[in-house]
């Protein structure tokens, strides 16, 4: 089985995939590379900075390619293995495609994606200009060095020339051949273990070699959710479906070899499962839970034990007082954050028992609450923000209430489009709040209750009035209290002043938790009869991140914890955070300085956890980047930090949500 050994310059690559003779095949997941990391590649080659090396596959036996891949060729293709998001990110650069606009400043030698203030500073130079198929450096030399007089036409001469050679760079190329497709799936797992590729994109390549074909099934199953508003049941998810039913667990390092091992029957029969539990669950969170939209689930995983559950069990009627369990289940697993932490170890314990005789006690057993009743508190719903998922809930009960549009009376719907969409309205506007003398909080102000489900067009008549005055506007219809009652909010005037705010929340946190508790009394099936009641083991407690930043500073965050005997704080940089994540992204273990020790940073499955304060924060790399990003578009001057001491957290951690920090 020979290894030729070659090279290769960029623009012949780049000429072999516009004319077909370069292909992905299956086992590739998709480009996700953004703008700033083909821009750091250009760099790269520019500096003349070690490329990698790309690893091909020619075959005889043509497999299955990904569909919107690379073109058709008149000649056998090679396939390739390993830098396809280099390449892709390549033949984009040098065919000026509209996501790859990177742009070069003659001066600085700072590379970037294209932007409004680029496109009109004459230093800066589309890299496509230079690098595309036969492209002259003289016109571009000459326009340059009219337009930037006060620079060195040698210098910009060489650096443009500098530029240019970026097509002769030359990849070292490897070539296999003789091996069959099994094979090369498990060559391409190896080189990508420990890399960014991600145990689901691992998982779906080894399915792609031992059963061709399933990237389509997958595809065509996530565009058949997407028409019907259910577009997170994507590709990823539904490789995680696949691989949960046919392994009974979730995904771990042995899952590829597992799944290379699995029958065709086995395979068939997971993917019958599949989309047979989804034909059966979707409709009944639609219709039983009014949840028309994906979007709205704070966590898909909740869904996989249903999935097999109702894809197994056999076409007799499901009675109602098992619907009504399975909701319960679903509900109560979604505010207990089940899947937060240890996700795949837990999907190992809840997709088995759904084979099991009495499967819906069984999957109650798992959550810890057989023979128990759950009730929220006002104190659960303390500091909890739209990232919680008793915010889902908040949505539900208004729903339920018959919630309607405030001053246009369409009942309140998330499928709802236009004008009438559904968004969040703080009761009591942040300005009415902000530097208040009572000193409110970032988290006080965005506390869950404190928002209600209005339309975009209702917010805009708001604005940013305060309750006491938009209540009672002569110029709107008058809200009756049936309307407010609707949406849980206290219809006592004197709660509608900001100075009593916090008395506003506590009233509102009585009526919406006592709300949530009926819901799920609701669905609550009559076997599980038990007076005793079940705590939330985060109940009242609270997480606050505020970024304090400047110009000259990368910036630092500090962490506030806040709770039933808990009350801590402490500070880390922010550029430390972003680091380990992005380094979490690629496979590796890190750590953050908080607090003056060093946090060790752990990636399982598909959750980061991060110890901060008396919490284990945990969430995926998508929501920590989320919660990041939020909370630099609110930044705080550097200049007003705290002074801190920095105090250790010595005592046993709870899992917090980082979907539910403020």
């Amino acid at each position: 089985m020979p290894v030729e050994k070659t090279e290769r310059d960029i623009q012949s690559l780049v000429g072999q995939i516009s004319r077909g003779e370069i292909k992905l095949p299956e086992i590739q997941r998709g480009y996700v590379w953004k703008p700033t990391q083909v821009a750091k590649l250009i760099e790269s080659l520019y500096r003349g900075y070690p490329s990698g090396s790309l690893l091909f596959w020619r075959t005889t036996a043509a497999p299955k390619t990904r569909s919107g891949g690379y073109g058709n060729g008149a000649v056998p293709p090679l396939f390739l293995l390993d830098g396809q998001q280099r390449l892709t990110s390549l033949h984009r650069v040098l065919g000026d495609h509209p996501q790859a606009q990177i742009v070069f400043n003659v001066e600085t030698e700072d590379f970037q994606n294209q932007s409004a203030a680029t496109v009109k500073d004459a230093r800066w130079l589309k890299v496509s200009e230079v690098l595309r198929p036969g492209a002259r450096q003289f016109p571009v030399i000459t326009r340059l060095s009219a337009a930037l007089p006060g620079l060195d036409p040698d210098l910009i001469g060489e650096r443009v020339s500098r530029l240019a050679a970026i097509r002769d760079r030359a990849f070292h190329l490897e070539i296999l051949t003789g091996f069959s497709y099994e094979e090369i799936a498990q060559i391409f797992v190896r080189i990508n273990s420990g890399r960014p590729l991600k145990t689901g994109d691992l998982a779906l390549a080894t399915l792609s070699a031992r059963w061709p074909g399933v990237v389509d099934k997958l595809e065509a199953e996530a565009d058949h959710w997407a028409r019907r508003n259910f577009g997170d049941l994507d590709v990823a998810f539904l490789t995680r479906a696949l691989t949960g039913t046919v392994l009974g667990r979730g995904l771990s390092t042995w899952s590829h070899g597992r799944l290379a091992a699995a029958s065709d029957e086995e395979l068939e029969r997971g993917w019958a499962t599949v989309q047979r539990g989804l034909r059966h669950l979707v409709p009944l969170l639609k219709e039983n839970l009014k949840v028309v939209n994906s979007g709205l689930l704070p966590s898909r995983m909740a869904l996989l034990p249903l999935i097999v559950l109702l894809g197994e069990r056999p076409d007799d009627p499901l009675d109602a007082e098992s619907t009504r369990a399975l909701l319960y289940w679903f509900l109560v697993a979604t505010i207990r954050n089940r899947y937060s932490s240890s996700t795949d170890t837990r999907l190992g314990q809840d997709i088995p028992v759904t084979r099991e005789p009495d499967a819906v006690r069984r999957l109650l057993t798992n959550l810890g609450i057989a023979g128990t009743r759950v009730e929220v508190s006002p104190s659960a719903l303390a500091g909890r923000t739209v990232g919680s998922p008793y915010f889902f809930l908040s949505y539900l009960v208004a729903r339920e209430a018959g919630a309607t549009d405030w001053w246009h009376g369409t009942r309140i719907c998330a499928g709802a489009e236009g004008g009438q969409r559904i968004e969040y309205h703080r009761i009591h506007p942040q300005a009415t709040l902000r530097d208040h003398p009572a000193g409110y909080t970032k988290t006080e102000m965005n506390d869950l209750a404190n928002l209600a489900f209005v339309s975009g067009r209702a917010n805009r008549k708001i604005g940013d009035r305060p309750p006491s005055v938009y209540f009672v506007d002569p110029a709107l219809p008058p809200l009756s209290k049936a309307e407010l009652a609707a949406h849980f909010v206290p219809c006592e005037e004197e709660l509608r002043d900001a100075d009593v705010y916090r008395d506003f929340l506590a009233a509102r946190r009585t009526l919406l938790a006592q709300a949530m508790t009926d819901l799920l009394d609701r669905f609550r099936p009559a076997w599980l009869d038990a007076p005793s009641a079940v705590a939330d083991p985060i109940a009242g407690c609270a997480l606050e991140f505020v970024v304090y930043q400047s110009s000259w500073d990368a910036g630092r965050v500090v962490a506030t914890a806040k709770g039933d005997g808990l009350d801590w704080a402490g500070s880390f940089a922010l550029a430390d955070l972003v680091s380990a994540i992005d380094a979490a992204d690629g496979g590796f273990d890190s750590d953050v300085m908080i607090a003056g020790e060093a946090a060790p940073v752990r990636l399982e499955g598909d959750s980061l956890h991060i110890p901060i304060g008396p919490f284990t924060v945990s969430g995926t790399l998508d929501e920590w980047r989320r919660t990041i990003a939020r909370e630099k578009s609110d930044v705080l001057p550097l200049s007003r930090f705290p002074e801190m001491t920095p105090v250790p957290w010595r005592g046993p951690r709870m899992t917090f949500p980082v979907t539910g920090a403020e």
